[in-house]
């Protein structure tokens, strides 16, 4: 769901870099610099902190990336998935309908051009038209500040379980706000283990890791 999220902007100025047309970061060596459109896409189209903190993760190395098949879900203005593409993996960077022409904007600006194909823009509505992508396709999954609607939640583990195997690594950047966040969380521990990976305390940003289940086969 893409909607403009209501508020005073005298009263809270620290939102006011969500109205700027573009916000710059340095990554993998590399100034990366994104175009927003709040007023056309709302919480789409900005960079949120829990992007940011995914992409020092990254930038970490806990994670192998060169060559890896990896994909972002949600990814709005696509800083976490541009940013893998830049450290070596092999993007596939999604968002709903809306969100694609700021995305393949964005790519095509960071993204060097002998580059290029390491980062592919496509669309995907969580829990439809998943027959598109791979099962069990991905070495990473990427997601950003995408545990926050609940009734999204659903389709959403429908979709990590497709995309996943177990050899796959999700990693879910967020902030715990609710109950329903936790409430999440617990029924992603039905198909996947899931252990927290790192803690931005100044952003308050955690980062689960999470792998799928193996299932037993009976003979």
């Amino acid at each position: 769901m893409m909607a403009l999220v209501p508020y005073d902007r005298s009263s809270l100025p620290a939102l006011s870099k969500l109205h700027d047309t573009s916000v710059e970061f340095h990554f993998a060596n590399r100034r990366v610099r994104l175009t927003q459109d709040w007023n056309r896409l709302g919480v789409a189209a900005v960079v949120w902190d829990a992007a940011v903190v995914l992409c020092m993760y990254l930038e970490l190395g806990q994670i192998e990336l060169g060559g890896k098949a990896a994909i972002e879900l949600g990814a709005g203005t696509g800083l976490a998935g541009i940013v893998a593409a830049l450290l070596g993996a092999r993007v596939t960077i999604t968002d709903r309908e809306p969100a694609l022409d700021l995305l393949r904007t964005n790519v095509r600006d960071n993204i060097p051009p002998d580059q290029q194909g390491a980062a592919v823009v496509s669309e995907l509505t969580w829990g439809e038209g998943l027959e598109r992508f791979p099962a069990g396709g991905y070495d990473l999954v990427l997601g950003a500040d995408i545990v926050y609607l609940e009734e999204t939640f659903p389709a959403l583990l429908r979709t990590l379980e497709h995309l996943s195997s177990a050899r796959t690594a999700v990693l879910l950047a967020c902030r715990i706000r609710y109950d329903r966040d936790r409430t999440f969380l617990a029924a992603l521990r039905r198909s996947f283990a899931v252990e927290e990976v790192h803690y931005e305390a100044q952003r308050d940003i955690h980062i689960y890791r999470a792998t799928k289940l193996q299932t037993r086969v009976e003979l």
